[in-house]
């Protein structure tokens, strides 16, 4: 069952998506270590999710179908935001105001709270690894470790690639086009909110 658990929570956590894409796009624009913050907070968010799905906070989602709907537009909204501050950030250091400081720990936390797929993955886990556990609080405190750890390490791995790229654009030209890519990607990742 813990090889079942390592893979899930890596498979959940270094798949593309809205977290691995803005762990990129910081790297790209700040560089590992002004974008340890951003990783920290969403490990901590997940981690979070992790631990209240375990203690049934989840099944509030699946009971009240308004509640889901609410924070699918909500996380949309904050997506689509986040999304807009990577595809106008410019070239670092240069005279551009919407990415020039990296996405805090409080809003990197607050964004998988406001995911229903984040939900959905932490709520699927304390389902399927409920044996690991005599009791939900040891359940929670597993996949909140297991859970961030692997945050940890693959928004690490996520950040230092987009960290490289950042190595490679010269021109404001090639800037523009990083940052509208990533962004128009994170923009994309909404869509996995509303597929059910």
């Amino acid at each position: 069952m813990w090889p079942s658990l390592l893979v899930f929570v890596v498979v959940a956590t270094i798949t593309p998506g809205g977290a691995t894409t803005l762990a990129t796009a910081s790297g790209t624009q700040h560089g590992l270590r002004r974008s340890l913050p951003l990783i920290a907070g969403i490990a901590l968010g997940l981690a979070s999710l992790a631990a209240a799905s375990s203690l049934g906070l989840g099944s509030l989602l699946q009971a009240f179908p308004a509640l889901n709907l609410a924070m699918q537009i909500a996380g949309s909204a904050y997506l689509l935001y986040l999304a807009w501050r990577v595809a106008s950030a410019g070239r670092p250091n240069a005279d551009s105001k919407s990415l020039r400081q990296p996405i805090s720990f409080t809003g990197a936390a607050a964004l998988l709270w406001l995911n229903p797929k984040g939900w959905a993955v932490t709520l699927s886990a304390a389902v399927s690894f409920s044996t690991l556990a005599a009791n939900p609080w040891t359940l929670a405190a597993i996949l909140a470790t297991a859970f961030a750890s692997a945050a940890l390490v693959s928004l690490t791995l996520w950040c230092l690639i987009g960290r490289a790229l950042g190595q490679f654009l010269r021109a404001d030209r090639h800037w523009q086009i990083a940052n509208w890519t990533l962004g128009g990607l994170l923009a994309l990742s909404i869509s996995a909110l509303w597929i059910e």
